[in-house]
């Protein structure tokens, strides 16, 4: 059986799902399911196998993941479903899906594994137990050879462009993977093309599968620019403001992202930078949905932040730019997002921010909208600083024109004579007290006067800088797909944020909520540190970890942006929460370190066959 994208039901509700899966999708904004969602949630609730025909952003993850989900047993927390995804930032995304869609399912637990990640995190996650794997099909492997994965429980199976396994070498890895699961299980295969090859595995491990095949519709957006940035998430607040700060012909903007929470705590964000700003989202009614688009169309506000629900049908004259705060789902969402600029046609301007591993997008969105997405740095404190002072001169410029000013050229002139000021003083503290709300110089910037354009130092590396480089090299196109290959761990990618400077002196101690029962190393620590807030190892001191917490030296009287990105820094999937801790509230509990005799030096070898530490406590 073939189905198109025809006779698309209108929403969710006609398709049979339990209504924890329904709330989900209202909590994340979806309202209609995408064809490929229409046409495969129903056969896969059914039990039938299913052969999907697909590109990747047309909401295939819902498509499958949905019925998965519902055929779930909450009480068993044994793998029941397995989700076979090409590569870990895959596996990583789908994950995140399944847990998001889960969110009113109490007790359900995704295992994401893939090569790259330590083996002993993954071992100690499976003996916890989990009902849903998704893993690249290396690591599977591995898994399944040193039987900490058991699959006899297995109900469904996924794979994920199959195609794109094909090209990287996984096909015979991924036979071998459907040989050691249950004959009786549902399997659903998607690809973005279908060549003979996964035909065969189609005919071979699927039993009588419907076909549905979907072609995404692509867009052409000719009337909006459009650009990417790259940064991580603790510097996205940041890098949005900037960006704001220098964007020429700026009049008004539509902010998107994910959630109705987020909506509200960016909102209030900006507002706290001075921006005339409001939340739009679907727990506001008609009346004051109405009221904001009003108040952006009149002028008094000048930013709506939104979901994808909440905009629909918005279509306002003034706004020149709309921003991607979060990243899609898919590319039909960014195109409907990026539609409410440029209309009629007016230009527009349209961007996007992307964290390192969200940058399988890029090419996926450039496909969709048929034009380039070019890159875009953060601007440094310094254009930023060029960019207010340019702004604060044409204002003195204009009040000069146009105001009478006869008043005040005889208060500056008496405080010259009964001061014994100078006016260029006068001048220079009257710019402070005008600028005092929105002060013309960033912190980070140069602290003499700002310089011309040409000589702003340069910005943070552009985003081609941080891309991610390929698992394998091009030619592997090439390589026939018969030859069995195996997953290598690949090298950890993230790029540090850039490096903030110190003044030496005296370092403080803070308070960290990960200890030695979440399994955490002190290198761990250093590295989410200097990778995530940008302070270099030689600013950080002495760690010491403790059972629940754990304490660590760093320059004393962070400012309070940078204590921000500490306390939201995650390792081990633990939020670190720093804080500064209060004078006498650390107590140093571990025993003093033995002197060697007086003339003996230390004997540090260890007795023949002796077992390390941390091997024999986790034997025992």
């Amino acid at each position: 059986m073939t189905t198109s994208q025809e006779n698309i039901p209108t929403g969710f509700d006609t398709l049979g799902l339990a209504q924890p899966l329904l709330k989900a999708l209202a909590d994340v904004g979806y309202e209609t399911p995408s064809p490929i969602q229409a046409a495969c949630i129903p056969p896969l609730l059914a039990g039938h196998d299913l052969l999907g025909e697909a590109q990747t952003g047309t909401g295939k993850t819902a498509a499958f993941a949905l019925p998965l989900l519902q055929k779930i047993d909450l009480k068993r927390a044994v793998p029941q479903a397995l989700i076979l995804t090409p590569t870990r930032e895959l596996a990583i995304q789908v994950a995140e899906a399944l847990q998001k869609y889960a969110h009113h399912m109490p007790g359900f637990h995704v295992l994401p594994i893939y090569g790259g990640q330590s083996m002993v995190v993954q071992l100690r996650a499976l003996s916890r137990g989990t009902h849903v794997i998704v893993g690249t099909p290396g690591r599977v492997m591995d898994h399944l050879e040193r039987k900490s994965l058991v699959l006899d429980k297995l109900q469904m199976l996924v794979l994920d462009e199959a195609d794109e396994m094909l090209r990287m070498g996984f096909i015979d890895d991924v036979k071998w993977i459907l040989e050691h699961t249950p004959a009786e299980r549902q399997t659903a295969l998607f690809s973005a093309t279908m060549p003979d090859v996964i035909r065969r595995v189609a005919r071979e491990h699927l039993r009588e599968p419907q076909e549905i095949k979907i072609r995404s519709a692509t867009s052409t957006v000719v009337t909006t620019s459009q650009s990417y940035c790259q940064t991580h998430t603790g510097q996205k607040l940041e890098a949005l403001t900037r960006i704001l700060e220098v964007e020429d012909d700026f009049d008004a903007a539509i902010i998107f992202v994910r959630t109705k929470t987020a909506t509200v705590e960016l909102a209030d964000k900006l507002e706290a930078r001075g921006y005339s700003v409001a939340a739009l989202n679907g727990d506001l009614t008609q009346g004051l949905r109405e009221q904001v688009i009003e108040r952006l169309k009149a002028g008094t506000i000048d930013i709506v932040v939104a979901t994808d629900v909440a905009a629909r049908g918005l279509d306002v004259a003034r706004i020149s730019h709309v921003i991607n705060y979060d990243v899609p789902y898919d590319t039909e969402a960014y195109v409907h997002r990026i539609g409410r600029t440029g209309r009629a046609g007016r230009t527009g301007r349209a961007i996007l921010f992307l964290a390192p591993r969200e940058m399988y997008m890029l090419k996926l969105i450039e496909r969709a909208t048929k034009q380039k997405i070019t890159a875009l740095t953060m601007p440094t404190p310094g254009e930023v600083a060029n960019r207010r002072v340019a702004q604060f001169t044409q204002q003195v410029v204009d009040i000069i024109k146009t105001e009478k000013l006869d008043f005040f050229f005889d208060v500056v002139r008496r405080m010259e004579g009964e001061q014994d000021i100078a006016a260029r003083e006068i001048a220079a503290a009257l710019a402070w007290l005008a600028t005092r709300e929105r002060p013309l110089q960033m912190p980070g910037a140069n602290d003499h006067a700002p310089r011309d354009a040409a000589s702003t130092p340069a910005a943070v590396p552009s985003a081609s800088t941080f891309e991610r480089k390929p698992a394998r090299a091009k030619s592997d196109e090439s390589t026939p797909a018969a030859e069995p290959r195996r997953e290598r761990p690949a090298a950890r990618s993230d790029t540090p944020v850039q490096q903030r400077t110190f003044v030496p002196g005296t370092l403080a101690r803070y308070r960290i909520e990960i200890g030695r029962n979440q399994g955490v190393l002190p290198k761990e620590i250093v590295g989410a540190i200097a990778n995530e807030a940008g302070i270099a190892g030689k600013d950080i001191g002495q760690i010491n970890l403790f059972d629940d917490y754990s304490s660590v030296e760093l320059p004393a009287n962070l400012p309070a942006d940078l204590m921000d990105i500490l306390r939201r820094i995650r390792v081990r999937q633990f939020a670190l929460k720093t804080r500064a801790m209060e004078p006498g509230e650390f107590v140093d509990t571990r025993p003093p370190r033995r002197a060697p005799p007086a003339g003996k030096k230390p004997d540090w070898k260890k007795p023949a066959g002796a077992k390390p530490e941390w091997k024999a406590k986790r034997e025992r």
